[in-house]
């Protein structure tokens, strides 16, 4: 879409930077707007020769403290440009906010398919089992990259990652809280008392799910892994739990609960749990370990949404649907507290 008025910038600036940093650039420069994206405003890049380019930035406004952290983003695809982790090139970083008015970094645009419904209707039935593998497997492959060798040893903590990230999150919540919701105070008590004891670190994503993919324009293949901003060292089952939570959640929710896998030729949820843990090499998970898994993971989609939502409000936010993430912080919030009180912790 056209640049929306709050996130304009003087292009001028820009082509400049880009013809000194950017291999291969050739002016003039068109910019455009994605229209996804809930954090970081997100451009498209047009140079005279009709290369394309991708732009994240900073939003303007007021925001809060280690959120939109361009700066990760652009060191961690660096780094996983050289391993088998499909990742967009990196090109250029920026902390300059005088050229485009925040810091920003330039990337490559992978020309692919951004596949937002998880039923997949646009592919045909008997290749949707595959782009399902494929997330998966990129996935696995992250998790095994040996991110210390790659420079990243200091790129977060290791240890103790699902009760930094429930304290982070929660913090957030509580300086965007717009109203009173009973379970996620319940959750804000039960989790923390609840951490499992599972230490291991691996480099995690942050955020991977579906949409987070550029696919292949026709074959069943991850061109590239995009938006970085909340990768860190973390837990794997806390990754992963995350992007099952897709059979958790329901259809209006963009989830796969209440469909009928089986026609759709989708693949379980344990069929996936599995096919990933025998890629990573790990054990498949057990039943309690990986319902206190859903339930963080929900609670964390409360905070992540009710930040959004609160952004909104203030007219930060740069997804034009970002106010309806409102409405989905309390049932999420909910059903993770249902997940708990059907494991029978409720009473704990």
């Amino acid at each position: 879409m056209a640049v929306q008025e709050k996130h304009r910038f003087d292009e001028q600036p820009l082509a400049r930077f880009m013809a000194a940093n950017v291999e291969g650039f050739t002016p003039p420069l068109t910019v455009e707007q994605f229209r996804g994206g809930q954090s970081n405003p997100t451009y498209r890049l047009t140079d005279g020769a009709g290369r394309r380019y991708v732009l994240r930035r900073k939003p303007p406004g007021k925001l809060l403290p280690s959120a939109h952290a361009v700066d990760r983003e652009f060191r961690v695809i660096s780094a996983l440009n050289r391993t088998n982790v499909p990742t967009p090139r990196a090109y250029a970083l920026s902390e300059d906010a005088s050229i485009v008015g925040t810091p920003f970094y330039i990337m490559e645009y992978c020309d692919g398919r951004v596949l937002w419904d998880p039923t997949l209707p646009d592919v045909p039935r008997e290749g949707r089992l595959a782009i399902y593998r494929a997330k998966f497997e990129a996935l696995a492959r992250l998790h095994l990259v040996d991110y210390a060798a790659l420079g990243l040893a200091d790129f977060g903590r290791p240890g103790s990652y699902v009760a930094r990230q429930i304290s982070r999150w929660g913090k957030q919540y509580k300086a965007s809280e717009t109203e009173k919701i009973e379970s996620m105070d319940r959750l804000f008590e039960w989790l923390p008392a609840n951490l499992p004891a599972n230490d291991e670190t691996v480099l995690v994503h942050g955020d991977f799910r579906l949409d987070n993919m550029i696919f292949h324009a026709s074959e069943p293949r991850v061109l590239g892994i995009i938006d970085w901003e909340i990768s860190t060292l973390g837990d794997p089952l806390a990754e992963l739990a995350y992007l099952c939570m897709l059979w958790r959640t329901p259809r209006d929710w963009n989830g796969l609960l209440g469909h009928d896998l089986g026609e759709l030729g989708l693949p379980t949820e344990a069929e996936m749990v599995n096919y990933y843990s025998t890629l990573a090499g790990r054990a498949v998970p057990e039943p309690a370990l990986w319902e206190f898994y859903m339930a963080y993971n929900l609670f964390r989609v409360s905070c992540i949404r009710q930040g959004v939502y609160a952004r909104s409000l203030d007219g930060t936010a740069s997804n034009v649907r970002a106010a309806e993430s409102g409405k989905l912080v309390k049932p999420a919030a909910d059903l993770a507290w249902s997940i708990v009180a059907n494991m029978g912790g409720a009473s704990r």
